[in-house]
């Protein structure tokens, strides 16, 4: 966020235009991405989640939709009405989209931290590269079905996928948030630390070096319909009140 203002009845936001479309548009523009393109993205959302983490935040809102690409075709982590600070109370809502929510944010009343964000990773980089959420393998759109699946069946990988990246979507989709990446202890640093990152120098990472492997056309809406990138829909700004 750039600025903020606001009127009698209205709170304006100033934001950096993000004009190349999100992660969801361009899946099913391009098509499925290969490992080292999926790589690509990873990186970058593993540093802004790390940022947040840092500073005692969980995002719980982590999906395609979500991650928004700069007119170079970097990442930009967006929607933050789900994010919620746990430095001091841990949450324990039920909140995020199915297919993406983590084992502990689907059992009521039980209390959760960044782990969360590593689980909706894991679906979410599965998507990426299958077209679909582990949870979602049949196109099911029950949510009952969705969260029955998140919390019962162990993902199976497709045989085409790397060892290595087998074996960070099975770290990372531990339903026993005690056993998964990230969360022993070394938050993001074990994330960056898995041999599917290795050689990846995250400094580099951080100062937008990597080329990314999908540059967002210019001059074109990069969004299905005009309206995607439009205002805030009323949901969003309910409940927000305005003091003079």
């Amino acid at each position: 966020m750039t600025y903020a203002f606001h009127t009698p009845d209205k709170l304006c936001f100033i934001l950096d235009l993000m004009n190349g479309g999100d992660l969801h548009y361009h899946l099913s523009q391009h098509g499925v991405f290969s490992e080292k393109e999926m790589r690509f993205y990873a990186t970058e959302i593993i540093l802004g989640l790390e940022h947040m983490h840092n500073r005692f935040v969980v995002y719980r809102d982590l999906k395609p939709a979500n991650i928004l690409l700069d007119e170079h075709g970097h990442v930009r982590i967006s929607d933050l009405g789900l994010a919620c600070d746990f430095s001091k109370k841990k949450p324990h809502a039920s909140v995020g989209t199915h297919g993406y929510m983590a084992p502990e944010v689907l059992q009521k009343g039980t209390a959760y931290d960044s782990s969360a964000d590593w689980f909706s990773l894991g679906c979410m980089l599965f998507k990426l590269l299958r077209g679909h959420s582990p949870f979602r393998q049949h196109k099911t759109k029950d949510k009952h079905e969705i969260d029955r699946m998140t919390l019962t069946v162990n993902v199976e990988l497709p045989e085409a996928f790397s060892p290595e990246l087998r074996s960070l979507l099975e770290g990372l989709l531990q339903r026993d948030a005690s056993k998964r990446l990230g969360c022993h202890g070394g938050g993001a640093q074990e994330v960056k630390e898995h041999i599917f990152f290795k050689g990846i120098d995250w400094q580099q990472v951080y100062l937008q070096k990597y080329p990314p492997p999908l540059i967002p056309p210019r001059g074109e809406v990069n969004a299905a319909d005009a309206f995607d990138i439009g205002s805030f829909d009323e949901e969003d700004t309910k409940g927000i009140k305005v003091h003079m």
